[in-house]
């Protein structure tokens, strides 16, 4: 079982609401924030988890989902913000998210249909199967739009 995509999943799918939920501001993006303190080694140095969850990060900017300025030592990335991709991607609806029948205003449809939505959804229920589906659709490389609720 490979733990470390489950985790790479969640932390990538954790940090991209953080940024959405300050969203258009730059905010310094905090490890810590994500999968809370670890004490690092008797070196100084960061844990493997700490650096995976930093790298998962560094990973979102360099496919373009975020954008930063620099980073803060191993704790951070400063000034960052989600690139148009990213918001694109997050505010997406998502086919079949919400039940038939469900007697919802069209602006909380809308919203509740986003993966944004879904993903703090499935985070907040610890889900990891479903956080990882999710994401999958995040990264998907077609915005072909007809899956969009407007």
């Amino acid at each position: 079982m490979d733990l470390q995509i489950d985790d790479f999943y969640k932390d990538a799918a954790a940090g991209l609401l953080l940024l959405y939920q300050a969203f258009p501001r730059k905010v310094a993006l905090y490890v810590e924030d994500l999968i809370g303190r670890e004490e690092p080694d008797e070196f100084g140095l960061p844990t493997p988890r700490h650096q995976s969850c930093l790298g998962a990060l560094l990973w979102l900017a360099e496919e373009g989902y975020v954008r930063f300025e620099s980073t803060i030592g191993y704790d951070a990335l400063d000034q960052a913000v989600l690139t148009e991709k990213g918001f694109l991607r997050l505010t997406r609806g998502v086919p079949h998210a919400l039940r038939e029948g469900d007697a919802l205003p069209p602006s909380v449809r809308r919203v509740h249909a986003t993966l944004a939505f879904q993903l703090r959804e499935a985070l907040a229920q610890h889900h990891s199967e479903r956080v990882a589906r999710l994401c999958r659709l995040l990264f998907e490389s077609s915005l072909n739009g007809a899956s969009d609720i407007v």
